[in-house]
């Protein structure tokens, strides 16, 4: 991210030689609003980040957002949180990208705008950000934003589950087991539901892929439910290096 270089100008008539190493102010402020976000104390946390946002560090601009969407030391401020990620978000940074395309799903501190959404999750998308890969299969499964698709949401929801992303791992394979988008597979959907159940904690979320997975267990062979274990055991996420 581009930060400011401050130079260093030495004193040298006056002997005014300081002793260790020089830190640029826009580093040193981040690192202060860091450590006292983790404190909790953020009002001393908007004081570093503000001026850093104001003067467009992208770091800065998200943080400030996220603290306007939570209420953290400020009113919580929907408008002002769309306000700095859009801002985060035009400098290439998926992850804010993604938190600004769910307030325009949602409607939240900017009008509902499933299109606007979609934009968003698309440019993060295309960073190999697993959230916005899932995010765009919901909205092609959905028809929000974009013409209703399940080719297109079996491919954005097989990127993100190929990344490891549970909830995409689940419909991923609820399309392969109802054959929409994609030839019906019982093998493929018992694998995805076999790799979203063992890579989730205990809960709701894995207990659906374990009933998912063991419904459609019923109406497989022996064999089908073997290929699909060893499929699962071979299974190894995607790892992908962002673009440049």
């Amino acid at each position: 991210m581009p930060r400011p270089v401050m130079r260093l100008v030495l004193a040298s008539v006056l002997g005014l030689l300081t002793i260790g190493r020089v830190v640029p102010c826009a580093v040193a402020g981040m690192q202060e609003g860091l450590a006292a976000y983790a404190t909790g104390d953020y009002a001393g946390a908007l004081r570093e980040f503000r001026p850093l946002a104001e003067g467009g560090d992208a770091k800065a601009q998200s943080l400030l957002a996220e603290m306007y969407a939570k209420g953290q030391g400020v009113p919580r401020d929907y408008a002002e949180a769309a306000k700095w990620w859009r801002l985060a978000a035009e400098q290439g940074r998926a992850t804010v990208q993604v938190n600004l395309g769910q307030l325009y799903d949602v409607g939240l501190g900017v009008p509902r705008d499933h299109a606007e959404a979609v934009k968003w999750y698309r440019r993060a998308a295309e960073q190999g950000n697993s959230g916005a890969r899932y995010n765009l299969g919901v909205s092609h499964t959905k028809g929000e934003g974009v013409p209703r698709d399940h080719a297109e949401a079996v491919k954005w929801y097989r990127r993100a589950a190929e990344q490891g992303l549970h909830e995409a791992q689940v419909n991923l394979g609820a399309l392969y087991a109802e054959g929409r988008g994609t030839p019906q597979d019982y093998v493929r959907a018992h694998m995805w539901f076999s790799l979203a159940a063992a890579h989730q904690q205990p809960g709701e979320k894995r207990d659906r892929a374990v009933r998912n997975r063991d419904r459609l267990a019923q109406k497989m062979t022996s064999e089908q439910i073997a290929e699909a274990q060893r499929l699962a055991r071979e299974w190894k996420p995607r790892r992908e290096t962002p673009p440049q």
